[in-house]
């Protein structure tokens, strides 16, 4: 597992390019995740989910996956479960205080983001680790997120649109004359 792990923050490139493909794919499923009920999905997806991500970057299935933003380096790695950087104890060559054989997780996250786009957000602040949705599937809440953004953006466009249209239609020359708006 662990040369495992060490593959994939090699190639954190690659894995983010897929892992962006991927959640727009479960963001488009969104619709039929909604019909069927999140509840009744979440139990098989979580599965596949725990099966993926704990071969190939050893995922601790935290139910907040920051892979995407730690250099596809799982924080939850750490013996001490650091979220948001190393602690104060990483030894000569990057290596962990806690299990001197183990790079530390953060070394290695900050080697991935290095080679991802943008640095892929390592710099941000992560929030605590919420222990209540531990064991939950993170690709759900992901593409259930994505979607509702995707929502609001389009409603929001919609009434923008709305709110534009009758001062366009006074104003916008027309080849034949348009009747006024009716009364409300």
């Amino acid at each position: 597992m662990y040369r495992v792990r060490l593959f994939a923050v090699r190639h954190a490139r690659r894995f983010e390019w897929l892992y962006g493909r991927f959640e727009a794919f479960m963001a488009a499923c969104d619709p039929l995740f909604s019909r069927l009920g999140y509840a009744r999905v979440e139990r098989p997806v979580a599965f596949v989910e725990r099966l993926t991500k704990g071969f190939l970057f050893d995922c601790r299935m935290c139910g907040q996956c920051a892979l995407s933003s730690t250099g596809m380096s799982c924080p939850m790695n750490c013996p001490k479960q650091l979220r948001n950087g190393p602690c104060g104890g990483v030894r000569a060559g990057g290596y962990c205080e806690v299990i001197p054989e183990m790079r530390c997780v953060w070394t290695l996250a900050w080697e991935g983001a290095a080679r991802m786009r943008n640095g892929g957000g390592i710099h941000e602040v992560a929030p605590p680790v919420d222990r209540s949705l531990e064991g939950t599937s993170s690709w759900l809440r992901a593409s259930r997120e994505k979607a509702a953004a995707r929502r609001e953006a389009r409603e929001a466009g919609r009434t923008a649109l709305a709110r534009a249209y009758p001062g366009a239609r006074a104003s916008e020359p027309a080849t034949a004359p348009l009747a006024d708006e009716p009364a409300r």
